[in-house]
């Protein structure tokens, strides 16, 4: 239950920064498209934003805060199925004990 409690916050910015990360890629991509001033058309705009190193760390980062983040959610359901198993052994051990009596 300490690490439930301890990992909430990080599991909340994490999953902010997620949120965030996400949506700044339509924000690095339009930066982009802006300083395609030779591109004749909206199609070659997009492809130099696409193509863009740029674009292409910022899609990696976000990966990266992706990976992090779940793999942390995964550590917050392995605890809690940890908790939910020893409420069941808790459980059976009264009920054996109730019928010993």
């Amino acid at each position: 239950m300490d690490f439930l409690r301890d990992k909430a916050g990080e599991a909340g910015a994490l999953k902010g920064q997620v949120y965030v990360l996400t949506e700044m890629r339509k924000t690095v991509k339009a930066k982009l498209m802006m300083m395609a001033v030779d591109a004749r058309s909206e199609a070659a705009k997009e492809t130099f934003a696409y193509a863009h190193p740029d674009l292409e760390a910022h899609i990696h980062k976000t990966g990266e805060a992706i990976a992090e983040y779940e793999t942390l959610r995964l550590l917050i359901v392995a605890a809690e199925s940890k908790l939910e198993a020893w409420r069941s052994l808790e459980a059976s051990a009264r009920n054996e004990i109730r019928l010993s009596q």
